[in-house]
């Protein structure tokens, strides 16, 4: 018999619908549809609170520790990645050091993709090696047996990002699950650039899931967040060691704005990607660029592993590029763009383009060659008509071709 769909049980609906549903219900005090913005910093407490947790109080107490909003999002990112619980932040970056603090301790040893964000580069290039003692091995994660030779007894993390930034390089999850736990290691993975329903790589063995929601999730360019999804157990010890004493946590607002924007996350994603196809195609066959590296491309070096990996779901809607020229050009051509604009950050709603020169950021000496010869342009493709895009590509390569 089939289950009678319910728009609070993730377990009886579909991704479209729980991005609609999830996490909202009616006001009681008011019948609104909507849930509302509560801006409130303390909540009534029980009765007897002398024997409350204060880390973990299992409800609404203290917006550091948990709020009406945040509470929201968090049942909504839990079920759309497949996760039993969910813990948000101020940021991405927020997210990913709230992880590495509370799972590492002195004289741990981590695996670490060698092209990852640049805050996680340094992160375990300085900061964690110069306060904490913790050691890291960055390694090819498309190169399985790297990867393996890089664990040691005092392994307690390898991290990477499902489509690595910039690169577009895609990580094996599966395949890094099953060396990571063998050794008695978590995995942990950043999903920005493959949100769901687009990915989840719970589901393929991952520990916990880190995402910047400033990106995709929100989508509209216009609130900051970060969020852990994973067991509970896992996200409950983030939330008790990184969140409640560290104190990094999201405001009531941008709670509610990103739950407001995740609604149409699988209608944008959709766009996103079918656009990124067109304008990719478009760049590899015209001769005045020098590469594109887009996973959905054949001559992509993970195209085959990004195929069965996200089960013809699409390949992002992130893309990196150069033309066959020196910085110079590279500033000339984005500056020729009408329609495409020229700013950082991704997944918005429009469409943005960043030109990084050859000497790139932390890490980029693990870059491909072209990128360490061209530089790159690193294009978050939006939701615009994508003849539009094409078109205003086409004319900023004929102004400076």
């Amino acid at each position: 018999m089939t289950k009678r769909p319910d728009k609070h049980d993730p377990d009886t609906v579909g991704d479209w619908t729980w991005a609609v549903h999830g996490g909202n219900a009616p006001d009681p005090g008011t019948g609104a549809l909507r849930r509302p913005l509560v801006m409130a910093n303390s909540y009534l407490l029980d009765p007897d609170p002398s024997e409350m947790d204060w880390s973990n109080p299992g409800g609404l107490v203290y917006t550091r520790t948990s709020g009406a909003n945040q509470l929201a999002l968090e049942t909504k990112l839990a079920a759309l990645e497949g996760g039993t619980a969910a813990i948000t932040f101020a940021s991405g970056v927020a997210a990913l050091h709230a992880v590495f603090f509370s799972r590492l301790r002195n004289g741990d040893h981590v695996v670490v993709s060698d092209v990852t964000y640049e805050a996680v580069w340094r992160l375990f290039t300085e900061l964690l090696p110069e306060r904490y003692d913790i050691e890291a091995t960055f390694v090819d994660i498309a190169d399985l047996e790297a990867v393996r030779a890089a664990i040691r007894p005092t392994t307690r993390l390898v991290h990477a990002e499902t489509i690595a930034n910039p690169t577009t390089k895609v990580a094996d999850v599966a395949g890094l699950a099953r060396i990571a736990h063998g050794h008695g290691a978590l995995l942990t993975i950043d999903n920005t650039f493959t949100p769901p329903p687009l990915y989840r790589p719970l589901a393929d063995g991952a520990d916990l899931v880190v995402h910047s929601l400033t990106k995709y999730i929100n989508g509209h360019g216009d609130a900051m967040g970060g969020a852990v999804i994973g067991a509970a157990d896992l996200v409950d010890r983030v939330r008790s060691d990184s969140l409640v004493d560290i104190g990094g946590v999201i405001s009531p607002f941008n709670a509610w704005l990103i739950l407001r924007g995740s609604v149409t996350l699988p209608l944008r994603l959709r766009q996103h990607q079918a656009n990124a196809e067109l304008v990719a195609a478009f760049l590899r066959a015209d001769p005045r660029i020098a590469f594109v590296a887009y996973p959905g491309l054949a001559d992509h070096g993970q195209h085959d592993l990004a195929t069965r990996q996200f089960a013809g779901r699409g390949y992002g809607g992130m893309l990196a590029f150069a033309l066959d020229g020196d910085s110079a050009l590279q500033n000339a051509f984005v500056a020729e763009l009408r329609l495409i604009t020229s700013a950082v950050s991704l997944g918005h709603d429009e469409s943005l383009i960043v030109h990084v020169g050859p000497a790139g950021r932390g890490g980029s000496e693990h870059y491909p060659e072209a990128f360490r010869r061209y530089g790159h342009l690193r294009l978050s493709v939006g939701l615009e008509d994508a003849a539009d895009l094409i078109a205003d590509l086409a004319a900023a390569l004929d102004a400076v071709c």
